[in-house]
């Protein structure tokens, strides 16, 4: 279990080279200095950014299969979370960030230039408005009630989509909530950096 600043560095380290470090060390400042001037994390996350936010979102790396290319649809991805920090480890990888907040869309297209993420673009608009293209992953991070997110990515997802949606403490609730046909398409993985959280995943 990640419980410090100490070991979330060091869990993230071992999915990053020392570029992409240096990207997240970036993000992880400039996030602090931005956070002043509007409200992109709790004020008191602050100090266990790295915790709570950075290997909070490059957990999810562990779900994905190996051998998946393609885009990768971050929904909702306010701050940047998982969106950005999958991106500064994964600079290949094509990474789409979706969210409709004038002032957030501001920030991440801020960010993605400035530590030179050239296969991130942020899709500043509703999921709704956006012309759907078949995505390899789709997460998101606070986004939606489940029926809710899974209605609204569906013309997104195919038969191969891998699904990766941090819940927190409601994960297994939400999951079971789902009719039985559509719930035996996913499963609840334990989160690293909350003993209490669950992140739903695709089966």
């Amino acid at each position: 279990m990640i419980s410090d600043e100490t070991s979330a560095k060091a869990f993230v380290a071992g999915l990053a080279d020392a570029a992409a470090m240096e990207r997240l060390d970036y993000l992880c400042q400039a996030l602090c200095t931005e956070n002043q001037r509007q409200n992109l994390i709790s004020k008191p996350s602050e100090a266990q950014i790295w915790q709570r936010h950075v290997a909070d979102s490059a957990q999810l790396l562990h779900h994905v299969p190996r051998e998946t290319s393609g885009v990768w649809l971050d929904l909702g991805t306010g701050a940047g979370f998982p969106g950005l920090v999958i991106a500064a480890i994964q600079p290949e990888r094509q990474m789409v960030l979706v969210e409709s907040r004038a002032r957030r869309i501001e920030w991440l297209d801020c960010m993605v230039e400035e530590m030179g993420l050239c296969q991130c673009r942020v899709a500043g608009a509703r999921l709704e408005m956006i012309e759907p293209f078949p995505a390899s992953v789709i997460s998101a991070r606070a986004f939606a009630p489940l029926p809710k997110l899974l209605s609204l990515s569906a013309p997104f997802s195919t038969s191969e989509t891998t699904y990766l949606l941090p819940k927190g403490r409601s994960a297994a609730q939400e999951l079971a909530e789902l009719p039985k046909k559509r719930r035996g398409l996913f499963h609840v993985e334990q989160s690293l950096t909350d003993p209490d959280a669950g992140i739903i995943v695709s089966t």
